[in-house]
């Protein structure tokens, strides 16, 4: 038995994703990021942290979407979605795995000052400016790589597109997409492959944004 631990449209949509992707049979426990489950002892015992993914399989309980997406590629390596030690893309794979965590760790910052903070007064302009722009910047060597190849890796789509691609949920609620067609055209090709449509419908709506658009103001 597979189990995900999972919290609609956050990080553990990666490990969704990536499953219905391999057609693996899995269960899902949903929690809140606001109603003190993931703080509850026997969730931490699963996820130190208290926070999503933690996946239960084979006997052993992971945490953190990308050593859970380098297990689950590497130890299904039939699906062809990892790319092993001696591949010629092991480093590029590697590289896209763990830039997604850089992009997502502005959005993670954006999310907190936009989402989280519950008195607006308390939000800094400055602060809000400084990582959307950062986050900006983290784009252009995406739209670089998009433009010349349809996924993050020349032969085709892997783990490394559902660590990063999930990010693209994301992105265009802090910065504006017109400047790069090349990712809102990867962007419509993820959305349509089959284990995202099915990992979407699996999901639920997203509850974490209340505007399309987030615009930073100095009033």
């Amino acid at each position: 038995m597979i189990r995900l631990h999972h919290v609609p449209f956050s990080r553990s949509f990666r490990i969704l994703w990536l499953m219905n992707e391999m057609g693996l049979e899995f269960e899902v426990t949903e929690y809140s990021i606001t109603d003190g489950s993931l703080r509850k002892p026997d969730y931490l015992a699963k996820s130190p942290a208290g926070r999503v993914p933690a996946l239960e399989i084979d006997g052993i309980t992971l945490f953190e979407s990308g050593a859970i997406t380098e297990y689950l590629c590497e130890t299904r390596p039939d699906h062809g979605l990892g790319r092993t030690p001696g591949h010629p893309e092991r480093a590029a794979f590697l590289e896209w795995l763990h830039y997604a965590e850089t992009m997502a760790h502005l959005i993670a910052n954006l999310n907190l000052q936009w989402v989280f903070l519950r008195d607006p007064a308390m939000r800094s302009p400055t602060l809000l400016k400084m990582e959307a722009r950062r986050l900006a910047l983290t784009l252009a060597p995406l739209e670089a790589t998009l433009a010349r190849q349809d996924y993050l890796l020349a032969s085709g789509f892997s783990g490394a597109d559902t660590m990063l691609g999930y990010n693209l949920l994301a992105v265009p609620h802090f910065v504006r997409l017109d400047p790069y067609p090349a990712i809102r055209a990867y962007i419509d090709r993820i959305a349509r492959r089959p284990g995202h449509v099915a990992a979407r419908a699996r999901d639920g709506v997203q509850q974490f944004y209340k505007r399309d658009f987030y615009e930073v103001t100095d009033g």
